[in-house]
């Protein structure tokens, strides 16, 4: 652990560890897994990300090449490699990550047949928590074993949220989901906000399914919202963050918001612990 700048007194902090979940593709997960990770590494945060979604896309927009990939998370799971052996250094100072690959896939199944299936990768990173302050993971569009297994690992789940026709449909479903797994498996588990993805504010649909989702869900909907924005699509095709990109983008500048916000509740809930 000391190749990773971890002094002695680090040992009592204890990670944030955060499933960056929605069912649904499409909807910002990656983008906000990698440009919140990179927002909060800025401000001297210890951040590792957690790529486990088997589409490698937090990997990619990372700048990560196929050879940095060889071990993964899938090699991970299995058993065939440990924490220190799959964790890479991103370019960002303070932001590692557990990078994914198409093998991933094969964990659904191989999963099912293994003891405490639900709780293999809490048990994993259970001794590197004290590394990070925050853990991201990136979960598959799907409630899965790999979802499963990163909501159990979880403290809090964020749900990135198009605002789209079908938008509230799919949350009360995921919702329902966090509710099972907290009471069968999780205790600890909660909502720790939604942030709305892609919005354009010239658009009444938009507007309406914001609003909609703020009298559902009430403060568990982040202030900051995010844009659609050229920029931060842009970005990932160049192998970085939106906040490496182009850091005076609007779609950077409500990330680092994003960041500000999350901080800013993580003390006050310290503070009333």
């Amino acid at each position: 652990m000391s190749n990773y700048g971890i002094s002695k007194g680090d040992e009592k902090r204890m990670s944030h560890v955060i499933s960056i979940a929605n069912q649904k593709g499409g909807v910002g997960k990656t983008t906000t897994t990698i440009n919140l990770a990179t927002a909060l590494a800025a401000v001297g945060k210890k951040v590792l990300i957690i790529d486990f979604d088997p589409q490698a896309n937090a990997s990619t927009g990372l700048g990560l090449s196929k050879q940095k990939r060889v071990l993964n998370a899938y090699g991970l799971l299995v058993g065939d490699y440990t924490v220190g052996q799959v964790l890479v250094k991103t370019l960002i100072p303070g932001l590692c990550i557990i990078p994914s690959a198409i093998d991933l896939l094969g964990a659904e199944i191989e999963l099912v047949s293994m003891k405490n299936r639900e709780s293999i990768l809490k048990e994993i990173i259970a001794p590197y928590t004290g590394m990070f302050d925050y853990i991201l993971i990136d979960c598959p569009p799907s409630m899965g074993l790999l979802t499963l297994n990163s909501m159990v690992a979880s403290k809090s789940v964020i749900i990135p949220l198009q605002c789209e026709y079908y938008a509230l449909e799919g949350l009360s479903y995921l919702l329902g989901s966090i509710q099972k797994i907290r009471k069968t498996f999780n205790r600890t588990l909660s909502l720790y906000g939604v942030v709305l993805t892609m919005y354009d504010k010239r658009s009444s649909l938009c507007q309406m399914v914001a609003n909609d989702v703020k009298r559902f869900l009430g403060d568990k909907v982040f202030n900051s919202v995010i844009p659609r924005n050229t920029k931060v699509s842009e970005a990932p095709s160049h192998g970085k963050p939106v906040l490496i990109y182009d850091v005076k983008s609007v779609g950077s500048q409500a990330y680092m918001s994003l960041a500000r916000e999350i901080l800013i509740k993580d003390e006050k809930n310290v503070h009333h612990a």
